[in-house]
């Protein structure tokens, strides 16, 4: 098997969890950090799991990514909200006939990344993962951490499962990873904001837990009628999502543990919310093509709204923009 290097840009609860399993499994991977590279360099990476707790005490911390070496997988794991930095990282870490995996949230965040890689170096991912960073290189995963992963293209159609995503698929399940490749980028991106633009919003606009939006029969209802909303907007768009798919991610949601969600963790501290990735720019594709998403676009005016009243944000932060 061909040894692939590895990247982890964006070392928090997702890029933490998945670069140090990886590290841990014997992939050789590079962690580029900022504000934790003293720490991570000195003390490695600590990582709090259901499924077991590890300690890497020494990993390949960076803290320039002029000095890290080329990787044949830079994986992508910052918030969208911080993607004016890759034009000045990617290009030095990139291998030649390398590639970029985008575990981000939202629609449309491949199309801003071809404008500094070319497209065919561009692999999307969605992660199902409940995990929070709790300190410097300390990780606690909560639960779940699947991954889909699709080839992207410009024109938003199915690639196919490619042998490179066999290959990362197989890296990664090395790992104890499990990651799906799948043949949609756009499907498997809709797919992924059924979930997150109704959790993700309301834990914000109702100051509520997973479960405690689960617990409660208006908040469930309006769970439901979100994703309604969103099924409906990707069917739009050409991409059929079966209606049964609301109640799988309901009923999976009430199982698991009790959760607060990266865009109420950002809200709480102060931290601009990813609300062009996950709302705006699924509104404007929606309305590109005739469907209006009415709940969705209240919740995310919402939003919007609380984000532009936070401390020092009235006039630095302003909103997002839904362009059809």
């Amino acid at each position: 098997m061909a040894s692939r290097r590895y990247a982890i840009i964006g070392v928090g609860a997702m890029g933490g969890y998945y670069g140090g399993l990886l590290a841990r499994a014997g992939i050789e991977t590079h962690f580029l950090l900022h504000s934790d590279y003293e720490h991570v360099k000195e003390h490695g990476l600590t990582v709090e799991s259901p499924t077991g707790n590890f300690q890497l005490p020494k990993v390949h911390a960076w803290n320039d990514p002029g000095a890290m070496p080329p990787c044949e997988v830079v994986v992508v794991a910052l918030k969208t909200t911080q993607n004016a930095v890759l034009g000045q990282i990617l290009p030095k870490l990139v291998r030649p006939g390398g590639c970029v995996l985008l575990l981000q949230n939202g629609l449309g965040v491949e199309d801003d990344l071809a404008r500094i890689v070319p497209s065919q170096a561009i692999v999307g991912g969605v992660c199902f993962l409940c995990s929070n960073k709790v300190g410097p290189g300390h990780i606690r995963h909560l639960d779940y951490g699947d991954i889909a992963i699709a080839e992207y293209d410009p024109a938003d159609r199915p690639r196919g499962i490619t042998e490179r995503l066999r290959q990362i698929a197989t890296d990664f399940a090395r790992a104890g990873i499990k990651v799906e490749p799948v043949n949609d980028l756009g499907l498997m991106r809709w797919k992924k904001l059924v979930w997150n633009i109704p959790y993700n919003g309301l834990s914000v606009a109702l100051d509520a837990t997973t479960a405690a939006l689960m617990a409660d029969t208006d908040s469930r209802a309006l769970v439901a009628a979100l994703m309604e909303e969103v099924v409906a907007g990707a069917g739009a768009c050409g991409h059929t999502i079966p209606p049964e798919f609301i109640r799988l991610q309901m009923d999976r949601t009430a199982r698991m543990t009790p959760y607060r969600t990266s865009m109420k963790i950002d809200f709480d501290s102060g931290r601009p919310m990813e609300l062009q990735a996950i709302f705006a720019n699924p509104l404007a594709r929606a309305a590109r093509h005739g469907q209006t998403m009415p709940r969705v676009e209240m919740l995310y005016q919402t939003l919007a709204f609380l984000q532009r009243r936070r401390p020092g944000n009235e006039v630095q932060n302003p909103k997002c923009k839904v362009q059809s």
